[in-house]
Formats: C-alpha cells, sequence, structure tokens
C-alpha cells in the first residue's frame, strides 16, 4: 500500500517537474534577443533589466511606439508569454520585429532568466 502511494504521489508530481522554468537555460534561449535587448542600457530594444513587473512602454529614455505606450499592459509572466509567443498579435502596431519564441519551454525558461535580471 505504501509502495502504491509514493508513486501515485511521484506521478502527480511529474507534470509539475515537466513545467519547472529553467532561467540557465532560459539564458542561453536570451542569446535569440540580444540583437537588439541588453540589460542596463538600451539598444535597439529597451533595456530589460527590471523588466519584470514593469508597465510596458514606460522605459526612460527609449521611443516606443504609440501602440506599445497604449497598451496598458504590465509585464508579468502571463503577458511576458502571450507577447513573446506572437508580439505582433499581443500589441498590434509595436516596433518589435521579431516573430515570437514559438516554443513554449523556451518561452517559460526565457520569462524565468528575465526575472532574475533586477
Amino acid at each position: 500500500m505504501l509502495k502504491r502511494l509514493v508513486a501515485i504521489g511521484l506521478l502527480a508530481a511529474l507534470p509539475m517537474a515537466a513545467q519547472a522554468q529553467d532561467a540557465e537555460n532560459g539564458k542561453t534561449v536570451f542569446k535569440k534577443c540580444m540583437a537588439c535587448h541588453q540589460f542596463g542600457k538600451n539598444a535597439v530594444g529597451p533595456d530589460l533589466k527590471g523588466v519584470v513587473g514593469r508597465k510596458a512602454g514606460t522605459y526612460a529614455g527609449f521611443a516606443y511606439s504609440e501602440p506599445m505606450k497604449g497598451s496598458g499592459l504590465t509585464w508579468d509572466e502571463a503577458t511576458l508569454d502571450a507577447y513573446l509567443t506572437d508580439p505582433k498579435a499581443k500589441v498590434p502596431g509595436n516596433k518589435m520585429i521579431f516573430p515570437g519564441l514559438k516554443d513554449e519551454t523556451e518561452r517559460k525558461d526565457v520569462i524565468a532568466y528575465l526575472a532574475t535580471q533586477k
């Protein structure tokens, strides 16, 4: 009976483990973003240091598009996930030309990595 309970517990934990975010992998995936984004300074795209929790279109010194400034978004995990899936669909008319990260694991890992950059 105990073995059965342990097995059920392990099986129940598998989906959570499979969904765990890997910030270290996110650092590797972020290399796709580095052509435009940096930490600590604006570049082609805005500075992403501290982006998690920031209101979209508000980082000082960056010339955001009107759609981004008026989006009303705050960059939390769910919003970043939707935006990184398809930036043009989430904020039509924004300036970012990146087509998005279609792989859910890559998106989750990049978001985890971004959260470490405070």
